[in-house]
């Protein structure tokens, strides 16, 4: 039987995020199985993983902004920008750094800023990942882009030859927190890199939600996995919903337009679709004159 929901797991150090994909497809028994954000191998932390119909979703939940907590080294760069690459640069030290002198540079990183992607990510230039070329002892020139830090905190201090700054940051999609954490160096005036990173939220899903592989393998059949399982429509609560009577339910589910009076969802916005039996049936999309077309219809899933 297939299983459909969305599962948040506890992604360790060491595995990749497609290691953790196909250890739930052999534990599921099913091959309908993806991501919603990559995590690099040595950054652990919050991981949901989408099954079956759930599939479907992967770039919503995706689209969502993330929480991380992390280390930023002052003193010392890498070749990755994180604690796993080679040094490029160290000073002798770091003096005369302060818990208020960092908070107020900190502060100009709050908003919509711009990033250079590091050249170890999985970024295209002309076709190639920028890892590629950067195993190939190769640099090139990458555009900037634009991304959002919604809030950014200094947690502690650590002091001594080399300062740690420990930090929370909640991001949109598409941020580089290694990249953060070396521009936050600049800021203060020394070479940097990110030490350490765990990724505490994913959209709604948090750390004390996720279920490690040990604990999913000792799950028996179906019923206890469902147990686990967040519902679909768990992972699209940034969307407005609207509840339609047996008639309009079973257009929906035909994947026909609806017409609503004063649904409060404005044209070009999703929003989630219920019976009013409260099964959870489709995706829609507002469309002008109270006029809304399907995007995703959920025919085939256990209601």
């Amino acid at each position: 039987m297939t299983m459909h929901g969305i599962l948040p797991v506890f992604k360790p150090r060491g595995r990749t995020s497609h290691d953790m994909v196909a250890a739930i497809r052999r534990l599921a028994k099913q091959k309908r199985v993806g991501h919603t954000g990559t995590l690099d191998p040595e950054v652990e932390g919050v991981l949901p993983i989408c099954l079956g119909q759930a599939t479907r979703v992967v770039e919503y939940v995706q689209a969502l902004p993330k929480r991380y907590r992390g280390s930023l080294r002052l003193g010392v760069a890498t070749d990755t920008e994180d604690q796993t690459g080679q040094v490029t640069e160290q000073v002798e030290a770091v003096p005369d750094i302060t818990r208020e002198g960092v908070e107020s540079v900190i502060q100009r990183f709050v908003g919509e800023i711009e990033q250079v992607p590091p050249m170890y990510s999985a970024v295209k230039i002309e076709g190639k990942r920028l890892y590629q070329l950067a195993r190939e002892g190769k640099v090139v020139e990458r555009p900037s882009r634009k991304v959002t830090i919604h809030e950014l905190k200094l947690l502690e201090l650590e002091e001594g030859r080399y300062p740690v700054i420990h930090f929370e940051v909640l991001c949109s999609k598409g941020t580089y927190v290694r990249t953060l954490c070396v521009d936050l160096g600049k800021a203060l005036g020394y070479p940097a890199h990110m030490a350490s990173l765990i990724r505490v939220q994913s959209g709604p899903f948090r750390l004390e939600d996720c279920y490690t592989i040990a604990e999913l393998e000792a799950l028996g059949g179906p019923a206890e996995w469902k147990s686990v399982l967040t519902p679909i429509d768990g992972g699209l609560t940034h969307f407005p919903a609207v509840t339609v009577n047996g008639v309009d339910a079973k257009k929906v589910l035909d994947g026909g337009w609806l017409t609503l009076d004063e649904s409060g969802v404005e044209a070009g916005q999703l929003f989630r679709v219920y019976a009013d039996t409260g099964a959870f049936l489709a995706l829609y999309r507002m469309g002008s004159a109270g006029r809304a077309k399907p995007e995703k219809v959920f025919r085939d899933v256990e209601r």
